[in-house]
């Protein structure tokens, strides 16, 4: 597996989205099942997994996610200091279905708190502000998880659904070098991030595609929606997804893709796309 830099990490070139294991339009697996696609990712060579507090099947389950994540390495017969799990806090979800989000450091202190038990960790690898709250001022927020990273609850910050100023303000507050991530949405589908994408790789920051084969219900029609990452999988005998994850990865040196997956075979498909290879023309075309 190739590897990437990811704050003061280094980690797989692809990581694991794990939100699948627990939100889906289809019946969630199990947690065999889901022990199963977290086992072959990591047995694949992936060793970064992205969690988050509120993936959950429910409004009053929270935490699902990151309490399926840790069973599962828990029962992982490999090394587990060498995978670094990254979750998220912010937004909120309350009965009947709202959703809603929280910037305060009251909230965001507590939600660190939950995250840790949950994980069953002393110190999160990953911390990642989910998104913004638009009733707080920036800057203020990700103090907080400066604050956060000087106590050890927290070793690395990072940022999600985040445009180019708030990355700015990110990076002055902790400084150059200490922001560790950005995760927007990012795929053939959605290329709004690209400034974000661009910038990032100017600041050495991990910029981190979430929903990088499209989102649910296009992953596996992505080769049919867009005829010329079929074309150029069938050239090279493997899999559209491998070709999108490969051309993603080509966007630079700093992206990491985190596709997610319920089943074993999916995620061990999109673990070779780090080594696949596409020629500079392959990845003009798929880029036009």
């Amino acid at each position: 597996m190739q590897t990437r830099t990811l704050g003061p990490f280094t980690v797989s070139a692809i990581g694991l989205g794990a939100m699948q294991l627990s939100m889906s339009e289809k019946p969630l697996p199990d947690q065999g099942q889901a022990d199963r696609t977290i086992h072959a990712a990591l047995d694949a060579g992936i060793t970064f997994i992205d969690t988050a507090d509120i993936y959950a099947p429910s409004w009053d389950a929270m935490g699902h996610n990151e309490e399926v994540v840790a069973r599962a390495l828990s029962s992982w017969g490999g090394d587990r200091d060498s995978v670094v799990v990254g979750t998220k806090g912010g937004i909120t979800r309350g009965e009947g279905g709202t959703w809603g989000r929280d910037g305060s450091a009251e909230y965001l202190r507590g939600a660190v708190e939950r995250s840790l038990r949950r994980l069953g960790v002393e110190t999160i690898d990953l911390y990642q502000w989910h998104r913004p709250d638009r009733w707080k001022v920036y800057g203020d927020v990700v103090q907080v998880f400066a604050d956060l990273r000087a106590e050890g609850k927290i070793k690395a910050v990072g940022i999600s659904n985040a445009n180019v100023e708030e990355i700015e303000v990110a990076l002055e507050v902790l400084g150059e070098g200490g922001l560790a991530s950005v995760q927007n949405e990012y795929s053939p589908r959605f290329r709004s991030s690209q400034d974000e994408l661009e910038l990032c790789g100017r600041h050495g920051i991990a910029f981190l595609p979430w929903s990088p084969l499209g989102g649910a219900g296009q992953a596996s029609d992505i080769g049919g929606r867009y005829s010329v990452f079929g074309e150029v999988a069938q050239a090279h005998g493997v899999s559209p997804q491998q070709v999108v994850l490969a051309w993603e990865l080509a966007q630079g040196e700093h992206v990491i893709p985190i596709p997610g997956s319920s089943r074993p075979e999916s995620i061990v498909d999109s673990a070779a796309a780090a080594d696949l290879q596409l020629s500079e023309d392959e990845l003009a075309r798929l880029s036009a």
